[in-house]
């Protein structure tokens, strides 16, 4: 195999898949047009091609980083073999979802558009028939195509050798799934008697019900937090993230092929995200405004995906600058999340003078994410593994983890659409707990108002600029030396005492 033609191509088809990917979830057109690019670079996915490279990485010694490129490539050449196969599903899925409306009461509502309703709908009698429609629609509308792809998925793995799909993603991504699994189980089982007592008083403030009211359909408006708005003014949205970005020596406006696409659209995705086209160079952060307390931390969140990506060293070799662990760009993107409940970033940005009420609500809300996705991960490995069960027994294994985690109801309608591919959410879980120590590390250099230190801005564009070449536990062990363990979260969340 020409190893240079190989990845001059592989950066070519990440260039027009995440263009395409811009345009369709940006609400820029309703089609979303994969397979003819699958079938441009069809030569990238042929099972010999990733025999050749499973080959090289096994012959790999060391820690070295022709080591690392070496399982990067093989990550990419599996996940793309995998895309292959779900290609035309994809593109039926995210036609179908574009075109999906709900009924609530008589009024047509865009499917993609209704989390955004919910989130700003103040009456939970209305805020659960927009649960149970989307439900519906979800499991009657684009339930056998979430069907159809986890089957596609499932069968690419063993037709490559591994015994399941989990056991695939774990090698490739050289992440220890089962290890994870069993640090947040215990983070779960650490936090289960302090979650209610921390959720309670966050849910009268905000909600005006007790956690023993507490339903699923009333978790967007819980973390829509709309009684915090005074302090978080829409014209000061992107000026705050100008600003902290200016307090860390970084000047956006000179900052070449950044876009924020902030502007509503209908069939715009609810999901922020940051789609880089071209690393360096072509980067768009996307988030489809909500209001209030939300629209910040989703631009922040998605603002440290795009500084990363417009900061990686265009030097780097592709795999550096366009694959690797995507649990240290979710750091950066926590890192920067998380200024928005930070005290002394709410006095000097925003001017609130007591951001007690800010910072108690955005425990809670992290507290329910972290709890949330220990127990995707653990349904995930159930979901993924050798002896998965029936349609009907996984999502009733869905219902049970997610409701155990969260102390709540959980519906079953969205066993597969809450899922998200190549096991994901261990790069969140990896994430939080990476940035708990990159945060305190600031701190510590830098002092609480890190975020206006020029010196903490450099730091933060060499390891930008360094891409994804080193995994979560690599960049910890040369930032402190500790090792990354789920526990620090707790820690940080003042609940290990």
């Amino acid at each position: 195999m020409d190893l240079d033609a190989y990845r001059h191509n592989a950066e070519s088809f990440i260039t027009e898949l995440m263009r395409e990917y811009y345009r369709h979830y940006a609400g820029l057109k309703d089609s979303f047009e994969i397979e003819a690019i699958y079938a441009a670079h069809e030569g990238l996915f042929r099972r010999d091609s990733i025999e050749e490279l499973r080959e090289l990485d096994a012959r790999m010694t060391g820690d070295g980083d022709e080591r690392r490129r070496a399982r990067m490539l093989l990550d990419f050449a599996v996940e793309g073999y995998v895309g292959e196969a779900t290609k035309a599903v994809e593109e039926e899925l995210a036609r179908a979802e574009a075109a999906l409306t709900i009924d609530v009461g008589g009024e047509q509502i865009g499917f993609r558009e209704a989390p955004v309703v919910q989130a700003n709908e103040a009456d939970p009698g209305r805020r659960a028939e927009i649960e149970r429609a989307i439900l519906t629609a979800t499991d009657d509308g684009l339930g056998s195509h979430y069907r159809e792809r986890i089957e596609h998925q499932h069968a690419c793995a063993t037709e490559l050798g591994w015994p399941s799909y989990a056991d695939m993603c774990e090698h490739c991504k050289g992440i220890d799934l089962r290890a994870l699994a069993g640090q947040t189980a215990a983070f779960a089982h650490d936090s289960a008697e302090s979650y209610p007592r921390v959720l309670e008083p966050e849910l009268r403030r905000t909600l005006g019900i007790g956690f023993g009211e507490l339903r699923r359909a009333d978790l967007p408006r819980f973390f829509r937090a709309a009684a915090l708005d005074g302090h978080f003014p829409s014209a000061r949205l992107t000026e705050s993230f100008d600003e902290t970005m200016h307090g860390l020596g970084i000047d956006l406006a000179r900052q070449e092929g950044v876009t924020f696409d902030i502007a509503s659209r209908p069939n715009k995705s609810p999901r922020a995200f940051c789609a880089p086209v071209r690393v360096p160079g072509e980067v768009y952060l996307v988030v489809a405004p909500i209001g209030g307390w939300d629209d910040y931390v989703t631009l922040f969140h998605e603002g440290g995906h795009t500084e990363h990506s417009a900061t990686v060293d265009p030097k780097l070799p592709f795999e550096f600058r366009r694959l690797g662990d995507n649990s240290i760009s979710e750091t950066y993107a926590f890192l920067l999340q998380h200024l928005v409940e930070d005290p002394v970033w709410l006095s000097r940005r925003l001017g609130v003078d007591d951001p007690s009420e800010l910072v108690a609500h955005a425990k809670a809300q992290r507290l329910v994410y972290l709890r949330r996705y220990a127990g995707k991960i653990a349904y995930e490995l159930e979901l993924h593994g050798e002896a998965a069960g029936g349609w009907g027994t996984l999502a009733e294994r869905y219902s049970e983890l997610l409701g155990a985690a969260l102390q709540i109801q959980w519906p079953t309608e969205t066993f597969l659409a809450d899922v998200d591919e190549g096991f994901y959410c261990a790069c969140y879980l990896r994430a939080w707990a990476l940035e708990t120590h990159l945060r305190s590390y600031l701190r510590e250099r830098f002092g609480p108002a890190w975020f206006e230190s020029r010196e903490a801005g450099d730091v933060l564009q060499r390891l930008w600029r360094d891409g994804q070449r080193l995994d979560a536990e690599e960049l910890l062990g040369e930032l402190t030396g500790a090792r990354l363990e789920f526990g620090a979260v707790l820690a940080d969340l003042g609940l290990d005492a």
